[in-house]
């Protein structure tokens, strides 16, 4: 599966808005939009710095490894 993006969940946490945010990181909605749906390829250190010091987190709060075996394993 790879790096998954649980951004929209903290967005939920914190009460903000993709706009808010975008304004505030000075990162595009588009591109928020990008990562929120999983759809990056790639995040460069200074968005993910941005966006957490923005969200108060930490990057594990936001990206997580999903390798497929959690969902295999629950189901034996």
């Amino acid at each position: 599966m790879g790096i998954s993006i649980k951004l929209d969940r903290v967005l939920l946490e914190r009460g903000m808005s993709l706009t808010e945010l975008s304004e505030r990181v000075g990162v595009t909605i588009a591109n928020l939009s990008i990562l929120k749906t999983g759809k990056a390829k790639a995040i460069r250190f200074s968005t993910l710095e941005a966006i957490c010091k923005e969200l108060d987190c930490q990057p594990g709060d936001i990206l997580f490894f999903d390798d497929g075996e959690t969902s295999a394993n629950a189901a034996e």
